[in-house]
């Protein structure tokens, strides 16, 4: 008789990455094709996940291309879907100029990653090799204690 265990979730992870002109329609571009590339994934447009995916990647986008364009470089956005976390990553050329969350919120201009923190799991910004940053969202699909997770799992991968 074997023991009993626990069920296991598969460990296919799904990865899309591709690169956008670092203007307005390449930001307003790459937030189309996540909620297409989710939808092919099995994530339905308009569902809860979809559209939380589609406004980071509104902003973290338009943040690339706003603070962090280098002219003739583009933005490179990653999704990677597994059983228990959407990771979005936006990475630009202007490693100099980290975002941070400083806004008033009365302020017209700046409320952005307000917005990043209140619907992100988890977010931050990492160095990207040779050059530049990746600022990294992450939505948990499982309820929080159905997976432990540590933020030293966050800062490997």
């Amino acid at each position: 008789m074997r023991p009993a265990s626990t069920p296991r979730l598969p460990v296919t992870a799904r990865v899309f990455v591709q690169r956008f002109s670092s203007t307005p329609r390449g930001a307003r571009l790459a937030r189309h094709l996540v909620v297409h590339r989710l939808d092919a994934w099995g994530v339905p447009y308009g569902s809860a996940l979809s559209d939380t995916a589609a406004l980071l990647v509104a902003e973290l986008a338009a943040n690339a291309v706003t603070h962090g364009r280098v002219p003739g470089r583009d933005i490179e956005v990653l999704l990677r879907l597994d059983a228990y976390t959407l990771r979005i990553d936006v990475s630009d050329s202007r490693g100099e100029r980290r975002p941070t969350v400083t806004a008033v919120p009365e302020a017209e201009h700046g409320r952005g990653l307000l917005l990043v923190e209140a619907l992100a799991d988890r977010w931050g910004v990492l160095d990207r090799v040779p050059v530049g940053k990746t600022v990294r969202a992450e939505l948990d699909l499982l309820p929080r204690g159905q997976r432990s997770r540590t933020s030293d799992d966050f800062a490997r991968e």
